[in-house]
């Protein structure tokens, strides 16, 4: 235990830093740094190493936090808190009654975030505030306690649905708050998964591509379809395979066609993931294309299991015959199934 994480059961004892920083859902060290530049640490100081924030403090952090949630600079934010300025009332939720107006209604982010889980609460606050130090803490710590999947589809993913209903409702008000806060999750994905240990590859089987040595067939291939520029669902799926050592190599956005079938000539892969976020992009004829796509002797001809990725082939966008799973688990669950994991074996990108 930390000396942040420190109770003091005697009288007087107030919360910790620690404690503060999980009640308001920033990072230690953002208390700190608020406390250290703008004054708003506690106001009675007590013997030892270990700060203690009463009530009252933790009031005026409150009222930091509220205001930089809409978009004030850190020190103007921090000179209306410690004068005690209430944060601007936001729009009432729709519904009856004098608790739809409860700035809490909104986790006090301005966000609306449901029934999510209390971490989101965090990640909307660091990503309004452009908190990079305390965005960055936060998602490392929730993918460390829940793991990839859970993280993504349960705190991740809610947030950046969040924000991006904020925008969609705001104009460009709040772009710059979704290009941040996507950018740190694609950084801490890859800093989730360990490099990978260097391994000879094997010899390539008779009539294999190019550059498919390393475990003939057993490679995931995962790009966005041309035109779709949505990569961070391919990313984490590319970080959960990676962890669980299935060999994949992925392409990022708008992966033009020609690009596409010459990636899939010369790995042989397995397995192929092409993502569409919109109806726009997805290609059925693509799809099928690569689907029928062979390689090998003659004889022992192989095709890639082609998944379709996203929301964009719903409807009457779906291929006939081509899998689709609805979710990160989902599609992780597939593509095990024909590639199953290597702990020897790591994402190349």
């Amino acid at each position: 235990m930390s000396d942040d994480d420190h109770v003091d059961d005697g009288p007087g004892g107030g919360l910790t830093t620690g404690e503060v920083a999980r009640r308001l859902g920033v990072a230690p060290t953002t208390v700190r740094s608020w406390d250290r530049r703008y004054g708003l640490g506690p106001d009675a100081h007590t013997g030892g190493r270990h700060r203690r924030w009463t009530p009252a403090d933790v009031a005026r952090l409150e009222r930091m936090c509220a205001l930089t949630a809409t978009g004030l600079p850190p020190a103007e934010a921090a000179r209306l808190a410690r004068a005690g300025t209430p944060p601007p009332k936001t729009a009432p939720l729709p519904g009856p009654g004098p608790r739809a107006a409860r700035p809490r209604d909104r986790n006090r982010t301005g966000l609306r975030l449901g029934g999510a889980r209390r971490e989101c609460r965090g990640l909307a606050r660091a990503a309004l505030r452009l908190d990079a130090v305390a965005l960055d803490g936060l998602l490392s710590a929730v993918i460390a306690d829940h793991g990839l999947v859970t993280a993504w589809t349960e705190v991740i993913m809610p947030t950046l649905q969040a924000v991006g209903r904020k925008w969609e409702s705001s104009g460009e008000k709040y772009v710059e708050v979704e290009h941040f806060l996507s950018w740190h999750v694609s950084g801490a994905l890859r800093r989730c998964v360990p490099a990978a240990p260097p391994v000879s590859p094997a010899p390539p089987a008779p009539g294999a591509p190019p550059g498919s040595g390393d475990r003939p067939g057993a490679t995931v291939l995962l790009a966005c379809v041309p035109g779709e520029n949505h990569t961070l669902p391919l990313e984490v799926l590319t970080a959960a395979l990676a962890e669980r050592g299935v060999p994949v190599r992925m392409f990022g956005a708008a992966l033009p066609v020609e690009a596409l079938v010459g990636a899939v000539r010369r790995t042989g892969p397995a397995a192929v993931g092409l993502w569409a976020q919109s109806r726009t992009t997805a290609s059925r004829p693509l799809a099928q294309h690569v689907a029928a796509m062979e390689w090998g002797v003659r004889g022992a001809r192989r095709q890639p299991a082609v998944l379709t990725l996203g929301p964009g082939w719903a409807g009457g966008q779906a291929v006939p015959g081509l899998p689709r799973p609805p979710g990160l688990a989902e599609a992780l669950a597939a593509l095990e199934a024909v590639v199953p994991g290597d702990p020897r074996q790591g994402v190349t990108r």
